[in-house]
């Protein structure tokens, strides 16, 4: 099926109001790998219901409906995409418990050219049902590699975060679980890229590959201990540019540079020593 630009632009994704508990709250934490030392006070207030806070990056898995690239009217290789690029501002903290609603669209799609791809740019704006007043702005980049050379506008992804050319001012290693994908995809994004090895194979991956935003909160957990003192509240935005995918299991080594306020940031998959997100920032406050 020949993909339309004008039809792909003009795609509306239905407004997705969701209820969460506390019960969501925990949820994320866990699958994200937090309580990974249950005795750290520290991660516990993240998987322990009393005085529970919430990460800042759960934001990215509330108001979110079924994965738009499988609708059959788009017409796109959805076994091949792969998330590119995520970026997260919070206009609030996060409520552990409430009511939102996510308002999302395209705005922009890049025609990189047959056998490239095309490059989708989306935008999410989260609400909070409770005041009618917006608690995050997501924006993300996923790469559709089998479906460039369609006749769309080319073009270029604006220019990543720059990482210093010296030694990283701190490091942080996270472990994963040989399950989390599996324990991820809960949160409610079901692709099956993550869960089954025949899709992942398919896919040109040995075994299901973690997905990007859990690496994308694994990354904002490492901020969150090492910049943040594990206080949520000073944790304001991350952009991320991934470059590999994570496989369950694995260890996360995230890099930090601090420079005046600009805080940049990469992470590694160490037992494999390949990228995985190759530039990454951090709004936070010192």
């Amino acid at each position: 099926m020949a993909l339309d630009y004008q039809t792909l632009l003009n795609f509306r994704f239905p407004d997705v109001e969701q209820r969460y508990d506390q019960q969501d709250t925990l949820r994320y934490a866990l699958s994200v790998g937090l309580g990974s030392d249950p005795t750290d006070l520290h991660q516990l207030q993240f998987v322990y219901e009393d005085n529970l806070l919430a990460l800042p990056t759960m934001a990215t898995v509330l108001g979110v409906g079924d994965f738009w690239g499988t609708n059959p009217a788009l017409g796109l290789d959805w076994p091949r995409l792969l998330h590119g690029e995520q970026s997260l501002q919070l206009h609030q903290s996060l409520p552990v418990s409430g009511q939102v609603r996510g308002c999302s669209r395209i705005v922009d799609i890049i025609d990189k050219g047959e056998g490239i791809g095309a490059f989708f740019l989306t935008e999410t704006t989260l609400i909070d049902l409770s005041n009618d007043t917006p608690l995050a702005t997501l924006s993300a980049t996923v790469i559709a590699r089998g479906d460039g050379g369609f006749g769309g506008p080319g073009g270029h992804l604006p220019a990543p975060p720059q990482i210093p050319n010296r030694k990283p001012d701190s490091r942080c290693d996270l472990p994963t679980l040989t399950q989390m994908a599996l324990l991820y995809r809960l949160n409610g994004d079901r692709n099956p890229l993550h869960a089954d090895p025949a899709v992942a194979r398919s896919a040109g991956f040995e075994r299901p590959i973690l997905h990007g935003l859990c690496t994308f909160g694994i990354a904002g957990h490492a901020l969150l201990k090492t910049c943040c003192a594990y206080d949520p509240s000073r944790l304001h935005g991350m952009r991320v540019r991934f470059s590999a995918p994570v496989y369950p299991g694995e260890t996360v080594r995230t890099e930090i540079w601090r420079e005046h306020e600009q805080i940049t940031f990469r992470c590694w998959a160490v037992e494999r020593d390949v990228l995985v997100i190759s530039h990454g920032s951090a709004e936070i406050l010192l």
